[in-house]
């Protein structure tokens, strides 16, 4: 019995090991610790959630944009932005009000009450962008961009353009 389950330690062991290379796995991993750390942070600065802090901190740096054009700068989905938006004008962070040129589009804007939310919180956040400038030189981080602006643009791809080839050997 005990070598049954000295093989089953072995074989996980072994997998575990070739996941640690899988950019797959480790992609939604750092995601998650990323944002785990971040709603630890927000909470304790200010109570504020991940997307109302990248709402307001969107707002400050830019001013009024549309929730298109806040999709667009954070990468996310218009339709997850266009669901809690309403939330924050409850919360009085922000205004939203038809785009006086294009009626389709929602215009977003700030509130007093909104920049002095992320005012109480941006110091904190800033202490964290600081730490991990700390732990990574300029140059690494240029390069760690740039693979992944290089992934991003793989994973956007038709899969037909990879399906269709030969297996690397």
């Amino acid at each position: 019995m005990k070598q049954a389950s000295e093989r089953q330690a072995e074989r996980i062991k072994q997998r575990r090991e070739r996941q640690e290379q899988n950019l797959f796995s480790r992609l939604p991993a750092a995601y998650a610790a990323s944002r785990l750390q971040a709603q630890r942070l927000l909470q304790r600065a200010g109570g504020l959630s991940v997307l109302e802090w990248r709402v307001l901190w969107d707002l400050c740096e830019a001013g009024p944009m549309t929730i298109r054009d806040l999709a667009e700068i954070q990468r996310t989905d218009h339709s997850q932005l266009s669901r809690a938006l309403p939330a924050m004008q409850r919360k009085q962070f922000v205004t939203m009000t038809r785009d006086s040129s294009d009626g389709r589009q929602i215009v977003v804007e700030i509130t007093d009450t909104g920049r002095r939310a992320y005012e109480t919180t941006a110091p904190t956040m800033k202490l964290r962008r600081d730490a991990l400038r700390a732990e990574f030189s300029p140059e690494e981080i240029a390069t760690f961009i740039s693979l992944l602006d290089r992934l991003e643009d793989f994973l956007r791809r038709p899969i037909d353009t990879f399906l269709e080839r030969e297996p690397p050997e």
